[in-house]
Parts: structure tokens; C-alpha cells; sequence
């Protein structure tokens, strides 16, 4: 019985080795906390700005050498420091709120990451635009000089 049970946690031992040994990625590894942030339908003017987090699960300095806007309207902040093994970034985009109708937007991120050297994430949603005013306005009692 004792031969079984050495020989149990003998091979739980190599099984518990051989799943971190997997767990762990070659050279810079880029992942990213999500593919795409939707913004929803915001107000003209709302809030511009969404996150998204860059892991390095690798086992080498990641760096994010460039962060593109498909267009002028995106524009995308990261800090420029290597991401060490097991950290975490942020890239914060900014997206001109200004804009009324659709929103479907890229960023793409160049980096040393082995998985992929380029990696595109994405903005969507819909900017409504700003309502108008609910206040009717009366033109009856106005002389002829205040009309034009």
C-alpha cells in the first residue's frame, strides 16, 4: 500500500511540475484583458476615455513600441517602460466624443510579444446627438422688429 500511494504522489508531484512548466510562455507574451470596449450609446461630449490592460504572461520584458489610431479621432496613451514578466499596463484610449453617429474604431499595438507582434483591439458604440432644447418658443406678441 505504501509503494501505491509513493507512487501516487510521485506522479501528482510531476503532474503539478509539468502544468506550471506549460503555464509559462517563452519570451515576451502579449495578452490582453479584452478585444473590444463598448462604449454603449453616450451623450456628445461624454466621457472619451476607456482602458484596456496589456499582461505580460512571458518570461521576458514586453515592449509595446507603438499604439495606432485607425483614425485622428482615437487616440491611444501607454506608458512606453517595458511590461515586466507577470505585469500588468494600461492603454488608455481616447475616443472624440465630439463625433455624433457609430463608433467602430482600431488601435493597433506593435510589440516584441512572440505571440503576436501586432495585435489589434477595438472601440465601438454610438455617439446620440445632443438633445434639443424642450423649451418652445413663442413668436405670438413679438413686434415686427424682433422678428427680423
Amino acid at each position: 500500500m505504501k509503494k501505491i500511494l509513493g507512487f501516487f504522489a510521485a506522479f501528482l508531484m510531476f503532474a503539478s511540475f509539468n502544468a506550471n512548466a506549460q503555464e509559462l510562455k517563452n519570451g515576451p507574451y502579449l495578452e490582453v484583458n479584452k478585444e473590444v470596449h463598448d462604449y454603449g450609446t453616450i451623450e456628445k461630449g461624454g466621457d472619451p476615455y476607456c482602458e484596456f490592460t496589456v499582461t505580460n504572461s512571458g518570461t521576458e520584458p514586453l515592449i509595446i513600441s507603438n499604439a495606432k489610431g485607425s483614425c485622428g479621432c482615437t487616440v491611444p496613451e501607454w506608458d512606453r517602460e517595458p511590461i515586466m514578466p507577470g505585469k500588468t499596463s494600461k492603454i488608455k484610449v481616447r475616443y472624440d466624443t465630439q463625433r455624433v453617429g457609430p463608433i467602430n474604431k482600431t488601435v493597433t499595438l506593435t510589440s516584441n510579444a512572440t505571440n503576436e507582434p501586432t495585435k489589434t483591439i477595438r472601440i465601438k458604440g454610438n455617439v446620440k446627438p445632443e438633445a434639443a432644447s424642450k423649451a418652445p418658443v413663442k413668436e405670438e406678441g413679438l413686434s415686427p422688429k424682433a422678428n427680423g
